[in-house]
């Protein structure tokens, strides 16, 4: 590891690769929408690791990261979980945001929306 590495640690590749051949559906239908730079010319990139956080969607160019939560988040340990992962990614520099699942599939224009009124 390169002194100072925050992405892509060598000791999460093995989940990392699991994750991104195993997507929710809801990563698949917003994957769908924002790979190969079809939002406004972004470049997304799913599963990527950042210190020991896998993030589902990161855009380097904007320093976004996008998470979707499902029921399990809702949970209390895990909500708080999500509170520290959001404020040391904050801290970090990136722009957390995060989306039900239930809003890719109901809600997608304004999930893209969302995304895009972060863009610089």
């Amino acid at each position: 590891m390169r002194s100072g590495q925050i992405k892509n640690l060598t000791y999460l590749k093995d989940n990392r690769r699991d994750l991104r051949k195993t997507l929710t559906p809801a990563e698949a239908a917003l994957w769908e929408l924002v790979k190969n730079k079809k939002l406004d010319g972004r470049k997304f990139r799913k599963q990527v690791s950042i210190e020991n956080y896998i993030v589902d969607f990161y855009c380097a160019e904007e320093r976004i990261v996008i998470e979707l939560d499902g029921e399990v988040h809702n949970h209390p340990q895990v909500a708080e979980n999500d509170l520290h992962r959001d404020a040391r990614l904050t801290d970090l520099g990136y722009t957390v945001l995060r989306f039900e699942n239930k809003d890719v599939f109901n809600l997608t224009d304004w999930v893209l929306d969302e995304i895009r009124s972060k863009f610089k």
